[in-house]
């Protein structure tokens, strides 16, 4: 199998569809490139447990061919956008450790679809 990090975000929904690999194959791949790559700090927060469980539920409705759009996708999330549980700072100090006890419009239709959060990126 080719590198999945290599692969569009069309080319991965379409493998996922077919199941050539699964949303946890796919995310444990992007999880390992961001480890590699964490001297870049592109990712401010890192979600690598909620990842895997977000993968794992993907995984199981993608076999009763069910999901959304995106369903078992891994992104990355500006992190402009407010995640329940999850800190969100915009990458400022003032914001400090704030912690959203709701979810961003944005993220949740993205979660609506099956999208699977590997973390939170820098601005």
């Amino acid at each position: 199998m080719s590198d999945l990090t290599n692969l569009t975000l069309a080319n991965a929904l379409d493998g996922l569809k077919a199941k050539s690999f699964s949303s946890r194959e796919i995310t444990e791949a992007f999880l390992g490139a961001m480890e590699k790559a964490r001297v870049l700090n592109a990712y401010v927060v890192e979600t690598p447990e909620k990842a895997l469980a977000m993968a794992e539920a993907s995984d199981e409705r993608l076999a009763k061919g069910e999901g959304g759009k995106l369903e078992g996708a891994p992104l990355g999330i500006k992190d402009l956008y407010c995640t329940k549980g999850v800190r969100t700072t915009a990458c400022s100090g003032i914001l400090g450790e704030f912690t959203p006890t709701y979810e961003s419009t944005v993220t949740q239709n993205l979660w609506d679809e099956g999208a699977v959060m590997l973390g939170k990126l820098n601005m």
